[in-house]
């Protein structure tokens, strides 16, 4: 079973992500666990202050270091596992990714970190946390939203979370591109037809029609894909067909 405690000032906003659908499930399935942990729990004085003014002066407040360095310390005792990621949300960190899911996916214990103010203390950056992760070129209010969106798409990927194994093997980006459009009864919707190849019940055919249509909606709306991956040969053709269509 994967172990994933969060850091935060705002539990409260975590009850609903993780009761519901996916996540609810796999902990339902005994795949994780979920540990929400106010770490303003852990600070030393008695108004329980967790921020401070930088040094050198400026605007905002920083996290002090002590609070989260005994959060952690006191999460990974209780945890009993040997090796515990421990996840800054920061948008200095690596942009988030399908593969950095699925490295994390193979972890049992995660720590997430979730700041609030002007940032953290350089000394939890610098001596605490193993990753700092980004989920866009963006600010948010604090990590909270970003460290639901990395849990979500992680916890998706553990044994026998998904109804079907299959499932997220053939998401977009867990191929290196983007997935082939997907359609369902009726065959016409008003005039709007399912692909013919679709109906046919030749599987070779329908899944050479869902490779092709990867590579044609990858070329047309993520063409920078392409530089991270290694096409077979009878893919490049294919690609090669397609863009001399758009040519």
């Amino acid at each position: 079973m994967m172990k994933i405690d969060v850091l935060t000032l705002f539990p409260e906003m975590f009850s609903g992500v993780f009761g519901q659908s996916i996540l609810k499930k796999a902990e339902e399935k005994n795949a994780v666990n979920y540990n929400v942990v106010n770490f303003r729990d852990y600070a030393d004085n008695k108004h329980n202050t967790v921020d401070d003014y930088p040094y050198g002066g400026g605007a905002g407040m920083v996290l002090k270091p002590q609070p989260i360095f005994d959060a952690v310390a006191a999460l990974k005792e209780s945890s009993g596992m040997e090796k515990t990621r421990v996840i800054l949300l920061c948008p200095q960190g690596e942009r988030y990714s399908q593969a950095k899911a699925e490295e994390l996916a193979k972890e049992e214990h995660l720590v997430f970190i979730c700041g609030h103010y002007e940032g953290y203390d350089e000394r939890i950056r610098e001596h605490l946390v193993t990753d700092e992760i980004s989920i866009g070129d963006y600010v948010l209010t604090g990590g909270e939203l970003g460290s639901m969106v990395i849990i979500d798409s992680i916890v998706r990927l553990l044994p026998e979370v998904l109804g079907n194994e299959e499932s997220h093997m053939k998401d977009s980006f867990s191929t290196g591109m983007l997935e082939h459009p997907h359609y369902t009864r009726p065959a016409d919707f008003r005039g709007m037809k399912v692909p013919q190849t679709l109906l046919s019940g030749n599987h070779k055919l329908i899944e050479e029609w869902r490779t092709k249509e990867s590579l044609r909606r990858t070329f047309l709306r993520r063409p920078d894909l392409f530089d991270q991956i290694t096409l077979t040969s009878e893919q490049e053709k294919w690609l090669d067909e397609i863009e001399k269509e758009y040519k």
